[in-house]
């Protein structure tokens, strides 16, 4: 009878001792954590046409600061299709200045002006004849034959001189205003054609769109690079990214531009990142982070963007936890 009672005794102060310790604990907050590792998204940098690279100019592991050249394709056809640009635009130059100058040449209306001045000068000459003409004629002393042709050769050299001063002002026009537009037009398309074979050439000279890494090489110096293909991947700072996931019950906790801090081995402070990305599809836990049991809870997608990232390596495991102004603690156990 005694074993019963205390057989009973042990079951009734088990129970109250579970009791307590479910009522001083279940409620008791408790810092929360996530499992994460470091990601980048790579910049893969490459020639706009396919080519041999005829120069490589970093390796892996190299720091580029933005513009700086990363390497070479061949250019030979570039190179000639800008010269083959400046020699039209030099073509289309000439024609435009011609259509804008005189007709003839300044030597040439030299020639016409000497003319005109010749027949001016014989033009001096018949006006005086002409009046002694009629000065004799009228005496008596000459026929009026000779009135006749002294008045006839007065016309003719008027008429000469006028025909030369026409014929100046002919050399010296321009062409017809839309000859000179059309040659004008023709100039700027022949400029943008070589502002085109330019960029062209220019962009087989492969320069860094960002500061970052090289992470790796996928093509050396004297290999083809096929079309679409590129030669080398660059890993910017900035494209660093925190990488966790979070069981549902703490997700509606989680928003964008929400604060963290991550640790990791070999970290002498906390990363803080800001929260960038919460996906709403679940998934399984990923193995490589999780133990078998936790691997059945489905979880979601959170990435967050590192202040500083140029101190990470991508693939470095992380833990997550809220910034001191975030979510500090879960309200209840699971």
């Amino acid at each position: 009878m005694k074993k019963r009672l205390a057989a009973a005794l042990f079951i009734i102060l088990v129970i109250a001792g579970a009791s307590w310790t479910w009522t001083k604990y279940a409620h008791t907050p408790r810092e929360i954590a996530w499992q994460g590792w470091v990601e980048g998204n790579y910049l893969f940098v490459g020639p706009d046409d396919p080519g041999r690279v005829t120069a490589l100019k970093v390796d892996r592991g190299h720091s580029v600061k933005r513009g700086e050249p990363l390497f070479s394709v061949e250019n030979d056809l570039q190179a000639a299709e800008l010269r083959q640009a400046e020699a039209a635009l030099s073509e289309a130059e000439a024609r435009f200045a011609r259509a804008e100058a005189a007709q003839q040449r300044p030597e040439e209306i030299l020639v016409l002006e000497a003319q005109k001045e010749r027949l001016e000068a014989a033009l001096d000459k018949s006006r005086p004849e002409l009046a002694r003409a009629k000065d004799l004629v009228a005496k008596g002393i000459s026929p009026q034959s000779r009135l006749d042709e002294a008045g006839a050769a007065l016309a003719s050299d008027e008429a000469a001189v006028a025909a030369a001063k026409r014929q100046i002002e002919v050399a010296r026009l321009k062409a017809r205003t839309e000859d000179i537009v059309a040659a004008r037009a023709i100039v700027e398309q022949a400029k943008q054609r070589v502002a085109a074979a330019r960029v062209s050439l220019d962009r087989r000279a492969i320069v860094a769109p960002a500061d970052g890494v090289v992470q790796d090489i996928f093509y050396r110096q004297g290999e083809v690079v096929a079309a679409s293909r590129p030669v080398l991947s660059l890993l910017p700072p900035g494209n660093m990214k925190l990488l966790f996931f979070v069981p549902e019950p703490q997700l509606v906790r989680m928003s964008p531009g929400q604060k963290i801090d991550a640790t990791c081995d070999g970290c002498t402070k906390p990363i803080s990142a800001t929260i960038t990305f919460v996906s709403r599809e679940a998934e399984f836990t990923p193995p490589v982070i999780f133990s078998r049991e936790e691997r059945s809870k489905l979880v979601f997608r959170i990435e967050a963007q590192p202040n500083d990232g140029a101190q990470l390596h991508v693939g470095l495991p992380v833990t997550v936890t809220p910034a001191a102004e975030g979510i500090s603690h879960v309200g209840s156990r699971e």
